[in-house]
């Protein structure tokens, strides 16, 4: 069987920074890395702006210290794009909404949710909790009223307000105008959503 003679990429690895935030995420220093490595501040800063390239050794070592596997430097992250308008509709409940899931579906650690709701629309008429730890609700533009059990809140554009996802709510345009605005489920609802 003949193989394919792929022509390597000579775009440099660039594994710098990903090293710089293991450091800083376990609150080392570069001098308190070198002193566990064997390897010279010198180095190491170089490694970190990607002026130099470690050896594989040095890399394991490194990565040992820092408690990261060296295929998390390589990896590459996972993202996911939403073009407006273009998120998958939802259907949560209520009246003169349509709702779009801005997240991947697959994402587990945050949901987004975008709505856009009618001028006099509303959500159920009896308060509903989600399946979440923490609720965000933010207005982009428009005026909406969010309704729990004992307060309403009246959100203006650029207000945010966060709640337990699990605390029963509604929610009313009571405008003439549309409204703009997320849902932040954090992590993401099981199910469909909010």
């Amino acid at each position: 069987m003949k193989a394919l003679p792929v022509e390597p990429s000579l775009a440099p690895v660039a594994i710098g920074s990903r090293i710089r935030a293991a450091r800083q995420a376990q609150r080392l220093t570069i001098e308190h890395v070198a002193d566990a490595t064997g390897l010279t501040k010198g180095f190491l800063s170089r490694v970190e702006r990607d002026l130099t390239s470690p050896s594989v050794a040095s890399l394991v070592t490194l990565c040992q210290v820092l408690s990261i596997s060296v295929g998390e430097l390589f990896a590459v992250p996972e993202t996911h794009l939403t073009r407006s308008g273009e998120g998958p509709r939802i259907f949560l409940g209520g009246e003169g909404i349509v709702e779009r899931l801005l997240t991947a579906r697959s994402e587990r650690r945050v949901q987004i949710l975008g709505a856009t709701i009618e001028p006099f629309g509303r959500g159920e008429s009896e308060l509903y909790a989600v399946d979440c730890d923490v609720d965000v609700l933010h207005i982009i533009s428009g005026e909406l009223t969010l309704i729990m059990t004992q307060d309403s809140y009246e959100l203006k554009a650029g207000d945010t307000l966060s709640f337990p996802g699990r605390e029963p709510h509604s929610w009313e345009n009571r405008s003439a105008e549309p409204v703009e605005a997320l849902f932040i489920l954090v992590p993401a609802a099981s199910g469909s959503g909010q």
